[in-house]
């Protein structure tokens, strides 16, 4: 049967019946909010290139911490930028180092009531701004993933409640995993950036981390943008390798590489909405060509719709606040 029996318009008439019908919707605690920790005198430094984000002294990360908690968010992912950096990134497994002390410090004041996910990564503290070390001129993968696996197990020592290797080097999984449970710390969880694209909407972030490579690109390690069945690959070596939580990055511009892991794979599922998505929508607001409010819920609606569970954006202090107003 079709017209005049069926008429899907029924179910749009008001809020309540398109709430009711409504098969997407973001929850508060599905999101996790990206933060800067930077060794430094000021509190806090903007983002030049990311309205309304800032770089944190260890001390400032606190205060903003409370405004985070209040908006309704309960996870951040913790970036470290160190004052000093070198051909080996030692600032990124020093135990004294930005983001130990800064996981030291969260944990310290607010115990339980937020996630603490620390990055793992090299490249904001290599003197080179890539994700390893290089050897010659080339981002060497087995040495690369003994540091990586060192700086998990300081970030876990500090008190990280999640780790979280973003530098797409192969075997990494295996080696984190390995090291924590070679310690005891066989409950603390992976969330592994599986299909990290070398994406052109890194610019903004690579401000904030100021982690941009000083010679070369990245593209020799994160992923070819024109290849889909390769990510499964990926995908499927960190679930093997034993991560807890795959993701993909960036989200916007491979949404139907997040269907396809949906699809594929029974493990919760994250997207990083990443900071060229955010600042294009900031731009585009600041202009007035886009209501703001609209695009965000519409923006993010889309990454759950194409099969995320947990979602990384730098709006997730407005879509909690929203949540509390009930205007999702």
């Amino acid at each position: 049967m079709y017209y005049p029996v069926h008429r899907l318009r029924r179910l749009r008439k008001n809020e309540y019946f398109r709430g009711m019908a409504r098969e997407t919707a973001i929850a508060p605690d599905k999101l996790i909010y990206p933060m800067f920790v930077k060794e430094m005198n000021e509190r806090e430094v903007p983002v030049a290139s990311m309205p309304g984000i800032s770089q944190f002294s260890p001390d400032g990360i606190l205060e903003e911490i409370e405004d985070v908690l209040n908006a309704g968010v309960r996870a951040i992912l913790v970036f470290g930028i160190p004052e000093k950096k070198d051909e080996t990134g030692s600032g990124a497994y020093d135990k004294n180092g930005i983001v130990q002390r800064a996981v030291r410090g969260i944990k310290s004041r607010f115990g339980n009531d937020i996630l603490v996910i620390t990055d793992v990564c090299m490249c904001e503290y290599t003197s080179h701004g890539h994700c390893g070390v290089i050897k010659d001129g080339y981002v060497d993968n087995d040495e690369s993933v003994k540091l990586l696996a060192r700086s998990a197990l300081s970030h876990v020592l500090a008190g990280a409640d999640m780790v979280a290797p973003s530098d797409m080097m192969d075997g990494r999984i295996h080696a984190v995993r390995e090291i924590l449970d070679l310690h005891g710390d066989y409950n603390v969880p992976i969330m592994a950036y599986s299909a990290k694209y070398a994406s052109c909407l890194y610019g903004p972030f690579r401000d904030a981390a100021e982690s941009v490579p000083q010679f070369g690109d990245r593209k020799s390690y994160q992923m070819d943008p024109s290849n889909a069945r390769e990510a499964m690959r990926e995908i499927e070596l960190d679930i093997k390798e034993g991560a807890d939580i795959i993701m993909v990055k960036p989200a916007l511009f491979y949404l139907d590489i997040l269907k396809t892991a949906r699809e594929r794979f029974d493990l919760p599922l994250a997207a990083y909405s990443v900071s060229g998505e955010y600042a294009m929508i900031k731009l585009a607001v600041e202009k007035g060509w886009l209501d703001y409010k609209r695009t965000v819920l519409e923006s993010t609606t889309s990454i759950k719709r194409a099969g995320a569970d947990i979602i990384i954006t730098y709006f997730a202090k407005e879509l909690c606040e929203w949540a509390k107003e009930h205007t999702l």
